[in-house]
């Protein structure tokens, strides 16, 4: 009996586990830290056993394989030993792969990952295709394919995902954009980076396809470099030679993905701004690809609804507006952010910096930034950069702080923008944790 050991006991881990024991493997789930209750649950219903709080190396060392979840790095010391002994490891998405004759649609990026997901997955359910939602967002792949049977997967895959994914292909890969992000994950080198969402093209044949932005000079670089056998779907805002999906002079949306091509007006997109303009070419590009009628192209993409913490309108407050885009946890994330929004915004920065680089944003923040209330444990970096660089500047260490800064500072006809350009994990458990508190505080001020 093969033995499997699991290392991490979250969404993917549990899921890889229940799949591994589906399959009748041998299975062993271990946690450096603890395991929410409702996993445990899960497990305890398979039988399978588990630890938390260790990693006991015995047990671990025995495996014929290991499935490392995401967020474990490789250069953690466990994962160090498990290589030593040339035991393999690889992704939950790798494992559950080897599973399913499902169609793939994989989609990376350092921006709009979970945006271009769910529009893809939403364009493609509500046309009636059989689909399940994976990856970062929506359940497990495992769990889905221990129990369940989908035609079609949409995936939203990281770098980190990426990282230990060796087989597995998909049938459509979506590469949205690359800016600098993780870096701390990868030596401080980009290229390191790159190389790691790279990996989604590593085994398209000439039967797969590849849509990326047209214009990204990092993609564009590194095609230079490598070769791929897919068929290329570039898109980009205006056309240019080759383009498969652009704004044309009637400034309608073009998706050129077959004979064909389908148009509807850009006005009638449900998502606005730049950046989801090129969400919306990708996931349309995508479905187009999976023979989905245009007219069900057209209705979804001019009904979808939007992704929690993505520029999301939380409320007015005395005539001020509120916008929660905690999901931008990079800088490039945060100029996008910026590039939709007003002059006279209030600007919440700060976090756990990544090795970022705020010079991406400066000339917008010199165009549309009244004022920027810093928010984190250490706030020198983002003082020490913007000091002088606008007009008012605070220094705040909780939520709270914040956003009484930006009732003091924002008048009538302002816009508050949480767009933090940095991780999560100085005061919250999560980008999702920051957008929820921040809301929360936002409308309990209607409620005073």
């Amino acid at each position: 009996m093969k033995r499997l050991v699991i290392l991490g006991g979250g969404e993917s881990g549990v899921g890889a586990a229940i799949l591994g024991k589906v399959k009748g493997m041998d299975v062993f789930l271990s946690d450096m830290g603890s395991i929410s209750a409702r996993y445990k649950q899960a497990l305890e219903e398979h039988g399978i056993e588990w630890e938390e709080g260790q990693h006991t190396e015995a047990r671990i060392l025995s495996a014929d394989e290991v499935v490392k979840s995401p967020g474990i790095p490789p250069t953690a010391p466990i994962v160090q030993r498990i290589v030593s002994k040339n035991i393999p490891v690889i992704s939950e998405i790798e494992f559950a792969g080897r599973y399913t004759d499902a169609k793939m649609v994989c989609i990376t990026g350092s921006n709009g990952k979970t945006t271009t997901t769910l529009l893809t997955y939403h364009i493609l359910k509500n046309s009636g295709v059989n689909v399940g939602l994976a990856g970062n967002v929506g359940k497990s792949l495992a769990w889905q394919v221990a129990f369940e049977h989908h035609d079609v997967y949409v995936i939203e895959l990281s770098s980190f995902q990426l990282e230990n994914m060796y087989n597995f292909k998909p049938n459509v890969a979506v590469m949205l954009n690359i800016t600098p992000d993780h870096l701390d994950r990868y030596d401080y080198e980009m290229q390191n980076y790159v190389n790691a969402k790279f990996r989604i093209l590593q085994n398209l044949t000439p039967a797969d396809a590849f849509i990326y932005w047209q214009d990204d000079p990092i993609i564009k670089a590194q095609l230079e470099q490598i070769e791929t056998e897919a068929r290329l779907f570039p898109f980009a805002e205006t056309m240019e030679e080759g383009t498969k999906a652009y704004i044309d002079a009637e400034h309608d949306l073009i998706l050129n993905a077959s004979n064909a091509p389908m148009s509807m007006p850009r006005a009638d997109l449900s998502l606005n701004g730049l950046h989801n303009l090129y969400n919306s070419m990708a996931a349309g590009l995508s479905a187009c690809l999976l023979d989905v009628k245009k007219e069900d192209i057209r209705q979804a993409l001019s009904d979808f609804e939007g992704v929690e913490h993505r520029l999301e309108y939380v409320a007015t407050v005395n005539g001020v507006r509120y916008i929660n885009d905690s999901k931008a946890t990079n800088v490039n994330s945060c100029w996008y952010a910026l590039e939709s929004m007003p002059q006279n915004t209030v600007l919440i920065l700060g976090g756990k910096d990544k090795g970022n680089d705020y010079s991406e944003i400066e000339a917008l923040v010199s165009k549309k930034v009244k004022a920027i209330v810093c928010m984190g444990k250490d706030n020198s970096k983002l003082l020490d950069y913007f000091g002088g660089k606008v007009a008012e500047i605070r220094d705040t260490h909780s939520l709270d702080e914040a956003v009484k800064a930006c009732v003091e500072i924002a008048v009538d006809g302002d816009t508050v923008l949480l767009s933090p350009c940095c991780a999560s994990f100085d005061l919250f458990s999560s980008y999702e944790d920051r957008g929820r508190q921040f809301k929360d505080a936002v409308r309990n001020m209607l409620n005073q």
